[in-house]
């Protein structure tokens, strides 16, 4: 069993070269080096072609290397692509860092989704790079069933849908939704688009915490976002790394009482059973299968720490 950490994916501004460089450094899982939002209209050439000589300079360590293209109903998302997909000699070349996924903005039907795989075919792209999709209309949430099948398409060409990412300003934008602790009005499209990706086997990343001036309401958000079933959660500042990290990581207690559930399942006599005693209380075989989830994510994580 294999997983990629994706606890803490931070966004940095592609037109920024100082974020760029300092993303090289941080404790981030993943780096998303932003096209779209961060960067001023008059600025998205430039921000491109200073995100595609980073990428290809690579010094990105373990850390997976996300760049989020402007929306399809831009002028740039094109050219975006193509940079992404020109790229590939380059990468091959240098034995460098690629980038590991393409974010999509505002997503809110599958066929987008699928027009930018058959783009991507048809630009040759490298087949290695997936998909992940913001998740951030009123349409979007009532379409997440569909969005998410897009990963098992059996039409597609090279399936390439990985995760979703929830983008809950522009969700609390266009539904009128307040952002109030606890998040209630949002709970119902947060599950909901847990459910699809869960359905269709792909991660899903929980939306930014926009108060930096409150470091315990932005646990308290993470805690609910990982108890809700969430991956990760975006981040806008580097400060929010390291509390996000220790939130979507089992603790030692957790990975210990794994490893003890998967032993004793492992037993010669337990070998076809169902259903064990265990320290006073009856596990089932579905728990060892969530224990090994729990300890190949510790072991993952623990391979991230000790770098490339």
């Amino acid at each position: 069993m294999k997983f990629r950490p994706r606890r803490s994916v931070l966004y940095m501004p592609g037109s920024n070269a100082r974020a760029i460089e300092k993303a090289r450094t941080l404790p981030a899982d993943c780096v998303i080096l932003d096209l779209e939002d961060s960067v001023a209209p008059d600025a998205k050439a430039a921000a491109r072609t200073q995100v595609s000589q980073a990428v290809t300079a690579g010094g990105f360590g373990t850390r997976e290397v996300v760049v989020r293209v402007n929306g399809l109903d831009t002028e740039w998302w094109h050219e975006d692509l193509e940079m992404i997909a020109s790229a590939k000699s380059e990468f091959s070349k240098a034995q460098s860092t690629k980038p590991q996924a393409i974010l999509v903005p505002k997503i809110s039907r599958p066929d987008e989704l699928k027009r930018v795989d058959q783009e991507l075919a048809n630009m040759r792209a490298d087949p290695d790079i997936r998909v992940w999709a913001m998740m951030e209309s009123p349409l979007a949430m009532l379409n997440a069933r569909d969005i998410a099948a897009v990963a098992q398409n059996p039409q597609a060409t090279q399936a390439r849908l990985a995760a979703f990412v929830m983008g809950t300003n522009d969700l609390a934008k266009d539904t009128r939704a307040r952002i109030i602790p606890g998040r209630a009005p949002m709970l119902p499209w947060l599950m909901t688009c847990v459910a699809a990706a869960r359905a269709y086997g792909i991660d899903i990343i929980d939306g930014v915490y926009n108060d930096l001036g409150n470091p315990a309401g932005f646990t308290e958000e993470c805690v609910q976002a990982r108890d809700l079933g969430f991956d990760g959660k975006t981040l806008i500042h580097p400060n929010q790394i390291e509390a996000c990290n220790a939130v979507f990581a089992p603790n030692a207690e957790e990975v210990a009482q794994a490893r003890k559930v998967i032993d004793a399942f492992e037993r010669p006599e337990n070998k076809d059973r169902g259903v064990i005693a265990l320290d006073g209380r009856m596990v089932e075989r579905l728990h060892a299968d969530m224990a090994r989830r729990t300890v190949a994510i510790a072991d993952a994580i623990e391979l991230m720490r000790a770098g490339p």
